[in-house]
């Protein structure tokens, strides 16, 4: 049976006006009590007015309030429920009051809900597309860490195809230095001897004050004292330096004599 037929049913009206008259005498039921209480309490507030001056008035007045409180408990305790009938109406009718209840209590809820869903699905969406963000970074730093490295490895080669030609070059250079320093030792031991044709004085049984240098000699120490010392390239000449080949050198501009001191000269600054 449908719950369309169980309400055109005369026996669950019936049900359902006892339910209503049980209810009626709950209610006067309940205005009685509240009635009697009204009536205490205007006997308590007559009991208060008295002016009581000593402990025995007072414990009078609590004696009463006992009494009073003991018999409203004896009245509860006689009185017994009505046990509504568990019929298939009443349980019915019980039971769409809850369903009504439980769904009014459930669309109350749904808003909440529906809002957090929507608040999750927004967080779900804004950390999906900052994870897709962070993927393409990671992608582009990837490609370009690529990128690097094999722009160092060739680099790298090319350094060390340079580095192997400029160590080829310089080999190459101090080679050929040497062997210009070698021709222009030749050179000018064979066109600026030292005084008698020799290069060096023969050593005799009386040693001379000073043996002379070559011009080789001579512009090697100018050489190197200005490139060892260039804040003070002056050189002192002492008695080793031939007068001759000091006065050749001052002449054709390859070395300068110190503005000061007229014993102490320099080679001329060619590489500035």
């Amino acid at each position: 049976m449908s719950v369309v037929e169980q309400d055109q049913d005369p026996d669950s009206t019936t049900g359902t006006d006892f339910v209503m008259d049980s209810e009626e005498e709950l209610l006067k039921e309940c205005e009685e009590m509240w009635k009697d209480m009204e009536n205490c309490q205007n006997k308590w507030s007559l009991i208060g007015t008295e002016t009581l001056n000593n402990s025995n008035a007072q414990l009078s007045l609590l004696m009463m309030q006992v009494k009073c409180l003991t018999a409203e408990l004896k009245h509860w305790q006689n009185e017994k429920p009505e046990v509504i009938p568990l019929t298939d109406d009443v349980l019915t009718t019980l039971g769409k009051e809850e369903l009504q209840k439980l769904k009014h209590d459930l669309e109350m809820i749904l808003p909440t809900m529906q809002s957090k869903i929507k608040k999750l699905k927004e967080d779900i969406a804004r950390e999906q597309q900052w994870m897709d963000e962070q993927q393409q970074i990671m992608e582009t730093l990837t490609t370009i860490q690529r990128e690097l490295e094999s722009q160092v490895e060739e680099h790298s080669k090319s350094r060390l195809i340079m580095y192997n030609e400029i160590k080829s070059k310089i080999l190459a250079i101090k080679e050929f230095k040497e062997k210009l320093l070698i021709a222009l030792g030749e050179f000018l031991e064979y066109h600026f001897p030292l005084p008698g044709g020799k290069t060096k004085r023969k050593k005799t049984n009386v040693e001379p004050t000073a043996q002379l240098i070559t011009l080789n000699e001579m512009l090697e120490i100018l050489i190197n004292r200005m490139f060892d010392v260039p804040h003070d390239p002056y050189v002192q000449i002492d008695a080793s330096f031939w007068p001759p080949y000091i006065e050749l050198l001052l002449r054709n501009g390859i070395a300068l004599r110190h503005p000061e001191d007229p014993k102490r000269i320099r080679m001329e600054a060619f590489h500035q």
